[in-house]
């Protein structure tokens, strides 16, 4: 008899963490809901993970209001995964955040990187829209590479923020670009360490590095939601000035980036 797609671990991916060693019920224990923090040589535990995600993602809401939603269902999905290791729970994780991507690229892709033959925003999203469900269509033939495919999307993001950052003299917004690229950094750098080198952190009890890819890619996101509008007000809305800030000073060390927009400069 063949599995249910909905059974725990039917799914093709499982992450280096053992399956319910903490819970019954949670096949990934702390990728679902917590983090380790090593401390004079005592591991102890903090409940962040997909939790951060969760709790960051309405501050994303803040500053980022279309792609709020996704990320938001990103986040529960991923729970659901890593709580069940189901098939559908993997589909669900990798589909949502597929689709959030969708959006995020459908409404503030700049139109000066449009493709020659396409003319308008409409036209675009169409474009987007349809590649979406042929990628979609395709995730289900071979699951396992979904998650790569989606990971080696952050290389173009990447490279639209340096092309952008060629143009711009604001320290701040270099600052946040490299908060952003910092972040990102360490979460693929974890993302790949639990992926690669599962022997190596089994061997000494430490296989909870997909657990740090959750928070730290939550932080990056923090940080490229307010460089996404801050370019796109640039392109959509250029008689206002928009500038970075970070609430509630950017003296504390623990922050949250927004795009303050000043008056409308006045026109000749």
């Amino acid at each position: 008899r063949m599995p249910s797609i909905f059974s725990y671990q039917s799914a093709e991916v499982d992450w280096c963490e053992g399956n319910f060693e903490r819970s019954a019920v949670i096949a990934e224990y702390y990728n679902t809901a917590g983090a380790p923090r090593t401390c004079f040589g005592d591991t102890r535990w903090d409940g962040t993970s997909l939790f951060s995600f969760l709790l960051l993602t309405p501050l994303n809401f803040l500053v980022l209001e279309g792609a709020g939603l996704p990320l938001f269902l990103a986040g529960v999905f991923s729970t659901y995964f890593h709580m069940t290791l189901s098939y559908v729970g993997q589909l669900l994780d990798e589909l949502s955040i597929l689709w959030a991507l969708a959006v995020a690229y459908s409404f503030w892709y700049p139109q000066v990187y449009f493709p020659k033959f396409i003319k308008t925003r409409k036209h675009f999203c169409w474009l987007t829209g349809i590649t979406t469900v042929i990628s979609t269509l395709m995730s289900f033939i071979k699951p396992t590479v979904n998650a790569y495919a989606l990971n080696c999307i952050a290389f173009h993001l990447l490279y639209l923020t340096w092309r952008e950052l060629k143009k711009c003299n604001d320290k701040r917004v270099h600052r946040m670009a490299a908060a952003m690229v910092m972040w990102w950094a360490l979460a693929i750098t974890s993302w790949i360490s639990d992926r690669w080198l599962c022997w190596l952190w089994q061997a000494i009890n430490f296989p909870y590095f997909h657990s740090f890819w959750h928070v730290l890619i939550a932080m990056s996101l923090l940080y490229c939601c307010p460089l996404v509008i801050y370019f796109d007000v640039n392109y959509e809305m250029p008689s206002f000035k928009p500038k970075l800030e970070y609430w509630p000073s950017d003296s504390w060390p623990v922050v949250v980036p927004y795009v303050a927009l000043e008056e409308p400069r006045k026109q000749c």
